[in-house]
């Protein structure tokens, strides 16, 4: 079975211990890649980490810095990869299918980390914790989107092997 191609079907057991292990070791992958970038490659170019923790302390207004570093660890290992998963593949080949083609992972992916990106610094940073719309174009905000697309690329890459 190609990993979620259609929900025509039920899953059987089989079919979910592969979609729930894709999901973990592409959720893995990416959140390692998404820390490299984010604490040892951005401080490089705008002088200090990304801190996704300090967000999620603004939006639910708590001061827990390891709770909003696990809820963060959660998200990217647990709930995004499930995204690309369950959301992003079939919407990409519904697209795809009105527009004749099939869309290529890489682009997939890429298109599912800049949807990250938005929905980290517009919905939640801005909607939700009321900062500037996508924290006023600064160097971060680059540094930012940088980091979302090579989590998505990541997830994508991992989906893409193990099919």
């Amino acid at each position: 079975m190609s990993l979620i191609t259609t929900f025509d079907r039920s899953l059987d057991r089989d079919d979910l211990v592969r979609l729930a292990t894709t999901a973990l070791l592409a959720g893995v992958a990416a959140d390692l890649a998404w820390e490299v970038w984010a604490r040892a490659l951005t401080p490089l170019w705008v002088g200090g980490p990304l801190q996704p923790a300090a967000l999620i302390q603004s939006v639910f207004g708590f001061n827990n810095w390891p709770l909003a570093e696990a809820i963060h660890a959660f998200v990217g290992v647990v709930a995004y990869p499930l995204g690309y998963l369950l959301v992003a593949l079939p919407l990409a080949r519904r697209v795809g299918s009105a527009l004749g083609v099939a869309l290529p992972w890489p682009i997939v992916a890429a298109g599912f980390g800049v949807g990250l990106w938005v929905f980290a610094l517009y919905v939640m940073a801005h909607l939700f914790a009321g900062l500037p719309p996508f924290l006023g174009f600064i160097a971060l905000t680059w540094a930012s989107l940088v980091g979302h697309l090579v989590f998505g690329l990541v997830v994508g890459a991992v989906v893409a092997l193990r099919r």
